[in-house]
Formats: structure tokens, sequence, C-alpha cells
């Protein structure tokens, strides 16, 4: 089982997010603790992060094999991440 650590700018968006849809949020990010690899997850093109979706949202993060640590590092929409310089 690994770990879950999300960064405090990922999570004060999930603390913006209604709560109907920040509860599918965390149960995804909780899911990840046991399988880091779920169906649709991504490897992001050229670097290490990994996305999966929760309905619109999108969750980055990467997978720290070494100390079984998932770090989230970031949570939005499709259209926030185009706006904004990743």
């Amino acid at each position: 089982m690994y770990k879950i650590q999300i960064v405090k700018s990922a999570h004060k968006a999930l603390l913006k997010i209604p709560s109907d849809i920040r509860k599918k949020i965390a149960d995804a990010i909780n899911k990840l603790a046991f399988n880091p690899h779920p169906d649709g997850s991504k490897k992001l093109k050229g670097s290490q992060f990994y996305r999966i979706r929760a309905g619109d949202y999108r969750i980055i993060y990467t997978i720290e094999e070494n100390i079984l640590t998932i770090l989230v590092v970031r949570i939005g929409t499709e259209k926030k991440f185009i706006k904004s310089k990743w």
C-alpha cells in the first residue's frame, strides 16, 4: 500500500470544489494507495507525472516507488490546465 501526500496548492484547489464532486475526487485519490496505475491512468508525455480523471476534473500525480508514496501535485479541470502555465 502506498502513502498519499497532497501538495498544499492541490489541497487548496480541492477545498474550492463543491463537496459532492470533492468526494469523488477524494475517493479516486484514496484508491491510488492500492493501485497507482488504475484503468484510465495516463503517463504525461515528457514528464514523470500521471493523470487520472474524476468526472470533469483531472488529478496529476507522481509515484515515488522507492518510498511507496503517491504525491498529488495538481487538481483541476482541463480548462484550468489549458489556461495556466503548467
